[in-house]
């Protein structure tokens, strides 16, 4: 069986390429680069050389395959409104390459559009189509797929993490580093929901071998982590003080992390361990906060 995997080379998408091809599973991974072809050919898979805004690529990758999982998208928070449209086109090339077949395609989307109220933990069977957030148009291209009988399946997102990378906390760390201080707004008791990486890419290849049209999947180890303690842990890291700050102060601190740090983001995974089997056994997320090699920089990459 052979899977296009899109953002092939990306920090999911990698670790996504590699069960896959542990699996058994032939992989076909997009890629812009030479040196992203290069790599993929490395770990034994094939490479589809184009790009998540070029259309015609995303058709003929999809053509080619018998699964498809879709993990690319441009972080640029800048441009996150128009990146979300962006992702909502590609899913939309992607699938009509699926028309009048059962192949499956596994989107990506966020854990936090299963809350139906702000502060409420996320779940599986909830998806606000009025949300605010932009992220939504992913799951609205699903959808519009879904009626027109294509085989898709949604994972939603956590922070995903390893001591190289951890979602949104490495912005987070960098700003800390940057101002000498390891801050949360108010008490700090809004919480993140968080996954190893090592279970995110399991899930996604369980969520493809189910094949079950409509599914929402959360890749939620930990339910959520106050941003107290996640405070804590990079004070800890980097020997600098962990204070609050006041919601009113959180703009002029945070940047464009602001609406991220002064939201609660907790996800559970009940119902897909319960439809998958799916166990998470990856460190925890302040276990890989402690791992992390401050003084190089480690946890400065996104």
């Amino acid at each position: 069986m052979r899977i296009f995997v899109t953002g092939a080379t990306g920090f999911l998408g990698s670790a996504i390429v590699h069960q896959l091809l542990t699996s058994g599973y032939q992989v076909l991974g997009l890629t812009r680069s030479e040196e992203g072809a290069k790599r993929l050919l490395a770990w034994g898979a094939e490479a589809h050389v184009g790009d998540i805004e070029d259309i015609d690529s995303l058709r003929g990758g999809a053509q080619q395959a018998d699964g498809i999982i879709h993990t690319a998208f441009n972080h640029d928070f800048s441009r996150f409104v128009e990146n979300c449209a962006a992702d909502r086109q590609a899913i939309e090339a992607m699938g009509s390459a699926l028309h009048g077949s059962a192949r499956p395609i596994i989107i990506t989307s966020a854990a936090g559009l299963g809350a139906a109220e702000q502060g409420q933990l996320a779940s599986e069977n909830h998806f606000n189509p009025d949300s605010a957030n932009p992220r939504k148009a992913s799951e609205l291209a699903a959808e519009t797929l879904i009626k027109q009988g294509v085989n898709v399946s949604i994972v939603r997102l956590p922070q995903v993490h390893n001591t190289d990378k951890q979602g949104l906390i490495t912005p987070l760390i960098a700003l800390a580093q940057a101002k000498g201080v390891s801050a949360y707004v108010g008490e700090g008791q809004h919480r993140w929901a968080a996954v190893h990486i090592s279970d995110a890419a399991r899930l996604f290849v369980l969520a493809m071998e189910a094949k079950t049209p409509g599914s929402r999947y959360h890749a939620v180890a930990e339910e959520g982590i106050p941003l107290k303690s996640i405070a804590e842990a990079i004070g800890r890291g980097m020997k600098i003080p962990v204070q609050p700050v006041d919601a009113e102060q959180a703009a002029a601190h945070f940047g464009w992390l602001a609406p991220f740090v002064s939201h609660d983001m907790s996800a559970s995974s009940a119902l897909t361990r319960q439809l998958l089997a799916w166990q998470p056994t990856g460190p925890r997320l302040l276990s890989d906060l402690q791992q992390i090699n401050y003084a190089a920089g480690s946890g400065e990459h996104g």
